[in-house]
């Protein structure tokens, strides 16, 4: 039987100097589709140097992943973050799984490796273990029927994992590889790793309470200063 076709998905803005090791990541094992927002810095031509098709969608990672997986063929569909790269045996891995599974994630690791980020990532698998709930910077996958019946990716503004992931685990079991995905520390880097685990935190909160991917998304670039008093007033996460 023929090994079944893999696609990686690869939303993009403004990430030259770091494309390019997600896509030498999977390149050799897979169908690379990089989608660009609207980059203004050499992230598309670095793209289609390293081996992947390159596409143009509307800005916003919801958006751009939901026409890479239009234009994407395989079988299993993988959803990998510009800034994180996928570790040798990621393939065999996902062919293996069991037919029962719709889709999963791999094990989320940060790069640079530091010790007080073991902590995070054992964070991280207890989340996994106990929700069923990873998110987008783990490097998600789902069998191509699958996302498709459950309504792929939607054009969310921020928290389009989230949302993503609790339609797909309703469709069936999931699957978590001990593969890693070595994801930049750039975020917790800039912001300290707790303040930013606190925030990401705060952003589910609100989400779970009712409140909405825009405003969300107002919130978390900085456009709005205070929690909103009404959850059901007028998603990466990061």
């Amino acid at each position: 039987m023929a090994a079944a076709l893999l696609s990686v998905v690869i939303p993009a803005l403004d990430e030259e100097g770091r494309v390019a090791h997600a896509v030498r990541s999977v390149r050799d094992d897979a169908e690379v589709i990089v989608v660009d927002g609207g980059s203004t810095d050499g992230t598309r031509a670095e793209a289609a140097a390293a081996g992947a098709t390159v596409i143009v969608s509307e800005r916003g990672r919801g958006a751009q992943l939901a026409a890479g997986a239009r234009a994407a063929g395989g079988e299993w569909l993988v959803f990998l973050h510009a800034d994180t790269r996928l570790e040798a045996g990621w393939a065999d891995a996902l062919r293996t799984l069991p037919p029962r599974v719709v889709g999963g994630a791999f094990r989320f690791a940060l790069d640079p490796s530091r010790p007080a980020y073991r902590w995070l990532e054992a964070g991280v698998a207890l989340r996994c273990r106990l929700f069923r709930l990873p998110y987008g910077d783990q490097g998600l996958f789902a069998r191509r029927e699958v996302y498709s019946r459950i309504g792929g990716f939607r054009p969310l503004p921020l928290m389009e994992d989230v949302d993503f992931v609790r339609r797909l685990r309703r469709a069936g079991p999931l699957a978590f590889p001990a593969v890693r995905a070595f994801t930049s520390a750039r975020r917790f880097e800039r912001r300290g790793m707790l303040a930013t685990s606190l925030r990401n935190l705060w952003l589910l909160g609100l989400y779970s309470a009712g409140q909405t991917p825009a405003r969300l998304a107002r919130l978390y670039e900085g456009r709005e200063l205070t929690v909103p008093n009404a959850p059901g007033s007028n998603s990466k996460l990061p």
